[in-house]
């Protein structure tokens, strides 16, 4: 590929990983409220002590439990274990669903993690969030009220929680993750021509200071915007008006340059 082909591509992603980290900044806060969204759900459907999601994470590899709902859930939030340790670890190491009745009886449980959330449960139900074949956590639901076991349709029901929880990761990700996306397509587009080290440069100059610095007045425009969600439908017509001229502006100027 010739380098002008390249350097129009690399301006392209660049433009792509600004959209990116505007709309990472815009609602960064998007995956938190999905997420919490659907453990509270989920506690409300199966009536549960608790609910929580715990996502892998990397340096060091570990689950991190991300979201909790529940009269029991609390404890659980911010508390990180291995990814191979109790039923959690489990459940994302071999992607399997599970569901136990008595878990102080399975060799599986890691009891000490459970105290360290201030609750030890009786019976737990848990599902891998899978996205394209990759587990990338788990949503587990600890002791129903109305029943001391989880049924099959108990555990088809939270698959479809954790399909939405898998979803709303992934959607996240794909903003959060601009860089590795970025490499990912200068690989494919470069073939022979970029190695690794061509890759990581065109990658630093796409991503160099998108949204480090507050003060830029991109940036600051943008935290404007999320601020004028809270306007009405009069207020948010007369920005739109004067962002119409100011961008009229700009373009006749530059036009004249």
């Amino acid at each position: 590929m010739a380098d002008p082909e390249i350097a129009a591509a690399l301006q392209a992603l660049r433009l792509a990983a600004r959209r990116s980290s505007a709309a990472r900044r815009m609602d960064g806060d998007a995956e938190q409220a999905l997420l919490q969204t659907i453990v509270e759900a989920t506690v409300t459907l199966f009536e549960a002590e608790a609910s929580s999601i715990a996502l892998f994470e990397r340096d060091p590899d570990r689950l991190e439990f991300r979201v909790a709902a529940g009269a029991r859930g609390a404890g659980a939030i911010g508390l990180s274990v291995p990814p191979s340790r109790g039923i959690v670890g489990y459940v994302y190491s071999t992607g399997q669903p599970l569901a136990l009745s008595d878990v102080l009886s399975d060799p599986r449980f890691d009891r000490a993690t459970a105290e360290r959330t201030g609750y030890v449960p009786r019976s737990i139900a848990a599902v891998p969030l899978v996205d394209q074949d990759q587990t990338v956590g788990v949503l587990q639901v600890l002791d129903k009220h109305t029943s001391p076991t989880f049924s099959l349709r108990d555990m088809e029901l939270l698959a479809v929680f954790a399909r939405q929880a898998a979803a709303a990761i992934r959607a996240a990700r794909v903003q959060r993750d601009t860089a590795q996306l970025l490499r990912s397509v200068l690989t494919d587009i470069g073939g022979d021509q970029l190695d690794s080290a061509d890759v990581e440069t065109l990658v630093s100059a796409a991503t160099t200071d998108l949204d480090r610095n507050a003060e830029v007045p991109f940036w600051k425009l943008v935290d404007r915007v999320v601020q004028l969600r809270e306007l009405g439908d009069r207020e948010l017509g007369l920005v739109a008006d004067i962002l119409e001229v100011i961008a009229a502006h700009a373009t006749r100027s530059r036009r004249a340059i």
